[in-house]
């Protein structure tokens, strides 16, 4: 269970004991008119680049198990079965067990050589396919998977920006109607309900005060004060395709402590974005974040008081994917590929603040999906 799931779970049981709906939900209406989902034709062209890129790698056929990938290429998502892409020949479904593994792979002419097995096939596979068919190698298939999934092409990036879209008028709703007393599974609950009625699911993380300085959340009971920093995060699911934002705000009016460290926070979100040029390693956008946030006195590194994770991740079928903006990745930025930008300003038994947006990268550099937070008392652009 990921997390997203965990959080839709937990406020999907407190909504279920919800008396009344705020009306700002209430007269929300669906926003899923003009979807277009992806068509046949786009996934028999990713099923070519699929073997283009598993000719570059050396793989004579990939096996990938239910699941995103699974789903990337076929439209289907089939629990206890596998599908098998052979470099030649009709990709063939198969249950997922290592011998009928085996046995679809030598039904394709393949004996011997490298297989590329995608991330989430299970243990028990890999190895039960060792002991089938000997003479096969069995290797990762993220570099064809990721080389695939990693460039979104203009009808993804549409599924994407619709679910940003979603996740803004959902926010805009539950923010509007913050109360003194309320509980963070109350706005998350919230939240679950603006989703439904617009048309989709979608869950968010909520923390008060103190507590937003943890990246993931907290268990411990809240109850919103005036005063509090509010922060909401996470978002829906467009026909796959995922959203994710934050919202970092203040209940009541600010202090310049807090309204200090969120401006510090906007601009090392800025520093990200101007960073994310095309050619350059996505090393250099979590750096240019960074930055901003030490030489303000922060850090250093991942220290806290602080940023304690990566500035960025990829962001497509899942709400974390390939590939992210953190120390070390030199991978180059091209046109199509889809991140989030949320540098953290974590201060434990103060506040955190997190401003989130997900960007996707252009001929011309990126573009956000969504409008910055324009200050701490106006979180939508």
């Amino acid at each position: 269970m990921n997390r997203r799931l965990f959080i839709a779970c937990t406020a999907g049981a407190a909504f279920a004991q919800q008396t009344e709906v705020p009306s700002s939900i209430r007269n929300l209406k669906p926003m899923l008119d003009g979807v277009k989902p992806i068509t046949d034709d786009e996934r028999k062209a990713r099923i070519e680049k699929a073997r283009r890129l598993m000719r570059e790698n050396k793989l004579e056929a990939i096996y990938l198990e239910s699941g995103t990938s699974m789903f990337y290429y076929t439209g289907k998502r089939q629990p206890g079965q596998a599908w098998v892409l052979a470099a030649k020949g009709e990709p063939v479904w198969i249950a997922a067990e290592p011998a009928a593994a085996a046995k679809a792979l030598r039904d394709a002419g393949v004996a011997t050589g490298r297989i590329g097995l995608e991330e989430q096939v299970r243990f028990g596979t890999f190895d039960g396919l060792r002991k089938e068919a000997p003479a096969i190698e069995c290797v990762s298939a993220t570099p064809v998977t990721a080389g695939c999934r990693m460039i979104k092409s203009p009808a993804e990036i549409a599924l994407m920006q619709r679910a940003n879209d979603i996740t803004i008028a959902a926010y805009k709703a539950v923010l509007s109607e913050l109360r003194e007393g309320m509980t963070q599974h109350d706005l998350s609950a919230n939240i679950s309900a603006a989703y439904q009625a617009l048309g989709t699911r979608g869950a968010a993380m909520a923390s008060f005060g103190k507590f937003t300085a943890f990246p993931h959340g907290s268990i411990e009971p809240q109850q919103l004060r005036e005063g509090d920093i509010v922060l909401i995060d996470d978002g829906c699911t467009v026909e796959g395709y995922q959203s994710d934002i934050t919202r970092t705000t203040i209940f009541g009016k600010p202090t310049k402590r807090q309204t200090d460290v969120w401006n510090l926070e906007r601009k090392a979100q800025d520093a990200a974005f101007a960073a994310a040029k095309v050619g350059s390693p996505c090393e250099n956008v979590d750096a240019a974040a960074r930055k901003v946030i030490t030489d303000a006195g922060f850090g250093p590194g991942y220290k806290v008081p602080g940023l304690p994770h990566r500035t960025g991740h990829g962001i497509g079928l899942d709400g974390h994917e390939w590939t992210y903006f953190v120390k070390g990745n030199k991978t180059k930025l091209e046109p199509g590929m889809c991140f989030s930008d949320e540098p953290m300003i974590a201060i434990y038994g103060e506040f955190g603040i997190r401003l989130e947006d997900c960007l996707y990268i252009t001929e011309n550099g990126p573009r956000f999906f969504t409008k910055q937070s324009p200050a701490i008392d106006q979180p939508f652009g």
